[in-house]
């Protein structure tokens, strides 16, 4: 195990720059063998990785921090043991523009490997647990293990497919589709991770799902009251259940208002009257 007290990785030097807050970075004391960083990622450990006396650190980041910025030396890759994590775009105006919510076991950084310096930046929504991979170990590792370093790779594939579904996502469905999908989509990252897929906490503001999504703060807003009025979810504050997962996932619009008020009366009448149990996953209605 390498000595906590004298360790001092180079790359912490030209992390995110330091802002007012002193306490921005903390020394890990946690330390991850190759194994457990592959069974993070969900890939196979190489033949040998038990042997291997490669170590990886982990550095936690409280609520707001940066784990990187746009235009820093890229050096380390980074994966997430656990917390909730944006990556963001700003523009020559100052624009931000939200690219992915990383959550644990999901790979960040691969974006600075091209020109050497991180194209985006990564910010911590929850207080975070982070592996870091300096990438000149990575590529030493690659050398050894033939078989990591195509894995590897495919992780790295598997978070651009990810993101290229994504951007088909926008361009093609409504805007009330991409917010019942992009719950949907959370629900089964969530249960992917071991948690419940059906009842979970909002990590991330309206506004930055409304920038995710392409769409404004207040649509998002009304599309969460409408789908909570239809009894497709429930949402108190950040905590959101998803009452009918299935007819989220295949909503294309949303009825007229009107429309919407009337079916939730129907349903409050026949609730009421014990002729319909309270909404689940068949009594909830699949609007197409």
């Amino acid at each position: 195990m390498p000595n906590l007290s004298t360790l001092t990785p180079a790359h912490h030097a030209n992390h995110a720059a330091p802002s007012a807050d002193s306490s921005w970075r903390h020394q890990g004391s946690l330390w991850s063998n190759l194994r457990q960083v592959c069974e993070l990622l969900a890939i196979p450990a190489p033949a040998g990785a038990d042997e291997d006396d490669s170590m990886f650190q982990h550095v936690r980041f409280k609520s707001g921090q940066r784990i990187h910025r746009i235009g820093q030396n890229f050096d380390t890759l980074y994966i997430v043991n656990s917390g909730f994590l944006k990556t963001i775009h700003i523009d020559e105006y100052g624009n931000e523009q939200v690219l992915s919510f990383p959550m644990k076991g999901d790979l960040l950084g691969i974006d600075g490997i091209h020109k050497q310096h991180y194209a985006s930046e990564a910010v911590a929504l929850s207080d975070c647990d982070m592996i870091l991979i300096p990438y000149k170990t990575f590529a030493a590792l690659g050398r050894t293990h033939a078989e990591l370093e195509h894995a590897m790779f495919s992780v790295m594939s598997r978070e651009i497919v990810r993101e290229q579904a994504m951007i088909s996502m926008l361009s093609a469905l409504s805007a009330e589709a991409k917010v019942a999908r992009f719950l949907t989509n959370l629900g089964e990252r969530f249960s992917a991770m071991g948690y419940s897929g059906r009842s979970f906490n909002l990590r991330m503001t309206r506004q930055e799902i409304g920038s995710y999504l392409g769409l404004t703060l207040e649509t998002v807003s009304r599309t969460l009251s409408a789908l909570n009025e239809l009894g497709m979810i429930s949402v108190e504050q950040r905590e959101i259940n998803l009452i009918d997962p299935s007819a989220l996932k295949t909503l294309r619009r949303l009825p007229p208002a009107k429309a919407r008020i009337k079916v939730a009366e129907k349903v409050t009448a026949l609730v009421n009257k014990n002729l319909l149990p309270q909404w689940n996953n068949e009594a909830a209605p699949a609007l197409n």
